[in-house]
């Protein structure tokens, strides 16, 4: 591997401060155009938002600890504590830099591969990171719709045309929770029960004219299925429910940020509505076309979470969303990465 490998040229200057940039101005607006005075006049710092905003900032913490622990369980602990918060907080620096409709798996598999873990055991540790991730989300959905109804679940008012055609918060939500639970079954059955079939329905498929050239990264993601199903297809019960129960961990401290910091400012009627928009939000974030969905986070958190949030604080709130909760990735990234590149592209091993 060459000391300045293509993975790493994701993490330039110029990404990082173009994501800075994009979120600041789009928080800037919103936070001026929603602007109450009235509102602002009313709103103080007191002691009780300072203790919501730092559980908000535990809830932070709570979910990058239990990717660490689902990292190591995954690894069969191969990568210690120490190496396993690396290996975290710069995997979360190439998806916060990266489109969220591009993710950043390909650079994940290399960050892991790079702590000492062999090639296919890295894929095989992010793609059932990824698995189990929409697992939780396809999980999560009906049991929240089951105890809370789907009662304002979905905001008016931000209907978006895509081809041509009107599409609602809920016909957006409808088609890709589909998506996901299909991809999602798609993989589990390459994974766990045909691996081979599965490279060969790949080759067929881009072996059609006008899909052609991307046969060979059909093929590279097809041995990358076979390589993570020899891994893992025969892992005990008690393996993946650990991995099950940290990943849910991770994820419900993700959505109660937002609680906390609303509750930090107003009181909420209905945290598990609250709970619930975000995980409509979440689709929305899914396809965003820039760099950890900046700018489209902020809007969509306007958009989605008003209903909570007195007129004119939306914005606000959205910028301490994001400032507690994805901009210190940015900064911790840049601070490791050196020292990373160092310690695990040496040519002597310490």
């Amino acid at each position: 591997m060459s000391e300045n490998p293509k993975a790493l040229k994701l993490f330039s200057p110029i990404r990082i401060w173009t994501t800075i940039l994009i979120g600041l101005a789009v928080a800037s607006y919103l936070m001026y155009s929603e602007y109450d005075s009235e509102n602002f006049e009313n709103l103080s710092w007191s002691w009780t938002a300072s203790f919501w905003i730092a559980i908000s900032v535990l809830m932070i913490a709570l979910r990058d600890f239990a990717y660490m622990v689902r990292i190591r369980i995954l690894t069969d602990n191969k990568i210690s504590w120490r190496n396993s918060f690396d290996t975290i907080m710069l995997w979360e620096f190439a998806s916060a830099i990266t489109p969220s409709v591009v993710g950043g798996s390909g650079v994940a598999i290399y960050i892991v591969n790079k702590e000492g873990i062999g090639l296919g055991r890295s894929t095989a540790v992010v793609l059932s990171s990824a698995f189990l991730d929409e697992l939780f989300y396809i999980i999560m959905v009906p049991t929240i719709i089951a105890m809370g109804g789907i009662h304002q679940l979905f905001p008016v008012g931000l209907d978006t045309e895509v081809w041509g055609i009107i599409w609602g918060t809920k016909d957006l939500f409808v088609l890709g929770y589909c998506f996901i639970l299909f991809l999602t079954s798609f993989i589990c059955y390459a994974i766990f029960f045909r691996p081979r079939g599965f490279k060969w329905i790949l080759l067929k498929v881009f072996s059609l004219p006008f899909l052609k050239k991307w046969r060979v990264q059909a093929g590279e993601t097809g041995d990358e299925i076979m390589a993570t199903s020899k891994e893992l297809r025969h892992k005990p019960i008690f393996f993946w429910l650990k991995s099950f129960g940290v990943t849910f961990v991770s994820w419900t401290a993700r959505f109660w940020v937002v609680n906390f910091i609303i509750l930090a400012f107003v009181s909420v009627d209905s945290h598990l509505l609250v709970y619930a928009r975000q995980l409509v939000m979440w689709v929305i974030l899914l396809i965003s076309p820039t760099p950890g969905g900046t700018g489209v986070a902020e809007l969509a958190f306007s958009g989605f979470l008003s209903l909570f949030i007195p007129l004119g604080l939306a914005g606000t709130l959205a910028f301490i969303w994001r400032l507690i909760s994805y901009y210190p990735y940015l900064f911790i990234g840049a601070i490791i990465l050196p020292r990373w590149v160092k310690r695990t592209h040496s040519s002597k091993k310490d």
